[in-house]
């Protein structure tokens, strides 16, 4: 199957272009950018060596249908897509952190808490607790926005302390990150799934505070199924789960954590063709629609021509 691992696009006015772990960014006469989606996957802060089919059209469609449907909490950057894998708006100055929010014990979460930590960015976390069990409330664990290499977690007053984020901005993005994430958990609720954590990256154009990035994807998300989750909490299995951590799991049991020394493992055909079809599962579970492949026999060209169409129709 064909796959955008690696893209080198160059639009008509592009003045910038910065290529992410899985996302690359292309600004547009320094007003508009153009992101495409790859199929690129990312564990461990580490891009993996092989592309998975269908996952950035399944990322670029999933975050445009949230963006659309929060829209009314927060104004986002989106302003259409283009291609199946391709999404165009606001060129928006990031702030230089993500506000990750947490409904349950699972994740980063639930191997901080194992090691011994009962603090997690500045935020208590209570004795007792299971991995995968729900927190009371949902809590936020910020994590610094790294360039390069891993983000750091952070805690509130440190961000405002050393300035990365003024005090009435960071109170600002809390609202619309609750705000966002029950609107989030409503939605996944209403197709059988519990909406477990994720993370909302903002922005600044024009003094105007705009949600930017995905949100609710895979690769920013994770989700349990509802169905059994009592009862698989209560004899302590494996959450039944969609989210990309499947892939760090088999990661951690090929010996590879991002750590010093460790080489990425080979992932077999087999293993990528199963995390595309995990991809493709929940973007149809999620939004209780038939996910329709795009064709793939020139991606690039596709993705030209389709750029190329839109720019021409906004000079």
């Amino acid at each position: 199957m064909n796959a955008i691992k690696d893209s080198h696009f160059e639009f008509p006015g592009q003045t910038a272009v910065y290529n992410g772990k899985v996302r690359d960014v292309h600004t547009i006469n320094n007003d508009f950018i153009v992101i495409v989606a790859s199929d690129r996957i990312s564990a461990f802060d580490y891009i993996l060596p092989k592309a998975i089919p269908y996952k950035g059209q399944v990322l670029n469609q999933l975050a445009a249908k949230f963006l659309k449907a929060t829209e009314d909490i927060v104004q986002n950057w989106l302003l259409d897509t283009p291609d199946p894998s391709v999404a165009v708006g606001h060129k928006c100055e990031p702030f230089k952190v993500e506000m990750v929010i947490r409904g349950y014990m699972a994740g980063h979460a639930a191997r901080e808490y194992k090691a011994g930590k009962r603090v997690l960015c500045g935020v208590a976390l209570p004795e007792g607790m299971h991995e995968n069990d729900k927190f009371a409330q949902p809590i936020i664990t910020p994590a610094t926005k790294a360039e390069e290499g891993h983000d750091e977690d952070i805690s509130r007053e440190e961000i405002i302390r050393q300035g990365i984020v003024s005090e009435a901005d960071y109170i600002q993005l809390e609202k619309f990150t609750y705000a966002l994430f029950q609107r989030g958990t409503e939605i996944a609720a209403k197709q059988g799934l519990i909406l477990v954590d994720t993370k909302y990256e903002f922005g600044k154009k024009d003094g105007q505070i705009y949600l930017i990035d995905e949100i609710h994807t895979p690769d920013s998300s994770r989700y349990f199924y509802a169905e059994g989750y009592e009862e698989r909490q209560a004899k302590g299995e494996k959450q039944k789960q969609l989210s990309k951590e499947f892939v760090r799991e088999w990661l951690i049991e090929n010996n590879f954590q991002g750590l010093d020394g460790q080489t990425i493992p080979e992932m077999p055909e087999a293993f990528v063709n199963t995390v595309s079809e995990r991809y493709i599962e929940l973007y149809e579970k999620i939004t209780g629609e038939k996910f329709v492949k795009a064709d793939v026999s020139n991606i690039e060209e596709r993705i030209n021509k389709n750029v190329l169409d839109f720019i021409n129709s906004v000079k």
